[in-house]
C-alpha cells in the first residue's frame, strides 16, 4: 500500500470511528431517555432499530474502505457477510485481522438484523430482540475500538 493510500485509509477509518462513537452514544441516550419517556412502543422500537442499523452500516463502511485498500475481492452475492468474514482473516504479508474472532459473532448478529430491517420493512419489533441487539452492540463496541486501534497501529507501521 502506498503512503498516500495508507493516509487516506487512516483518515477514512478515523472518520467512521468518530461517527460510530456518536451512534453508540445515541443508542445509549435513546434507551435511557427517549424509551423511558415514550415507553417500549412500536415507535420507540423503530427508533432504536434505526440506530442499530446505522451503527453496523457505519462500521461496514470502514470495512469496505479497508477491503478496497487491501484488494479483498467480494462476490456480488452475500458480499456483506463475505466482507465481515474477510475482516477476521490474517493475510500473511498483507494485513492483520481487522475483527477479532471474539467479536465476530456480535457483529454477525448486528449485520443480520440490519439485513432483516432493510429488506422486510418490519414495523413491529420484538422488544426482547431489540434488547438483545443493544446488548450485542454494547458488548461489541469496546472490542471494535480495540480491534480497529490494533489495525490502525498496523497500517501506521507499513
Amino acid at each position: 500500500m502506498s503512503g498516500r493510500s495508507s493516509v487516506e485509509l487512516l483518515g477514512a477509518i478515523e472518520r467512521q470511528m468518530t461517527l460510530l462513537e456518536g451512534i453508540f452514544h445515541a443508542v445509549g441516550q435513546a434507551m435511557e431517555k427517549d424509551v423511558k419517556l415514550l415507553g417500549r412502543t412500536a415507535n420507540s422500537a423503530v427508533m432504536i432499530a434505526g440506530l442499530l442499523d446505522n451503527y453496523y452500516t457505519c462500521l461496514e463502511t470502514a470495512f469496505v474502505r479497508i477491503s478496497s485498500c487491501f484488494e479483498n475481492r467480494l462476490g456480488p452475492k452475500k458480499w456483506h457477510s463475505e466482507l465481515l468474514e474477510k475482516m477476521t482473516l490474517r493475510m500473511e504479508g498483507v494485513r492483520i485481522p481487522v475483527v477479532s474472532m471474539e467479536n465476530y459473532a456480535n457483529l454477525v448478529e448486528l449485520m443480520e438484523f440490519r439485513h432483516f430491517r432493510r429488506y422486510y420493512f418490519e414495523l413491529q419489533y420484538d422488544w426482547e430482540r431489540i434488547d438483545f441487539l443493544v446488548a450485542k452492540m454494547r458488548d461489541a463496541h469496546p472490542r471494535v475500538k480495540e480491534d480497529i486501534a490494533r489495525f490502525v497501529h498496523f497500517v501506521k507501521g507499513i
